[in-house]
């Protein structure tokens, strides 16, 4: 059986922490930094854990790494 192959957008976007959740960047952190509040910018810095139906998906496309 030939390996599967990962997909290189997950790989680039998304971490596995030790006890194998994901690990993803804040969105809306892009542009139009004047509209939002300061609390909102201060909330996303940094990286979030991914909630359990987002990182089912993340795992389909990343079949080795993130077991």
């Amino acid at each position: 059986m030939p390996k599967m192959k990962t997909k290189s957008s997950a790989k680039k976007r998304f971490k596995v922490t030790a006890s194998g959740k994901i690990k993803a960047g804040a969105a809306g952190k892009r542009h139009g930094m004047i509209k939002r509040t300061n609390k909102q910018i201060r909330n996303q810095r940094g990286t979030m854990v991914l909630a359990a139906g987002d990182e089912r998906l993340v795992k389909i496309h990343m079949p080795y790494i993130a077991k």
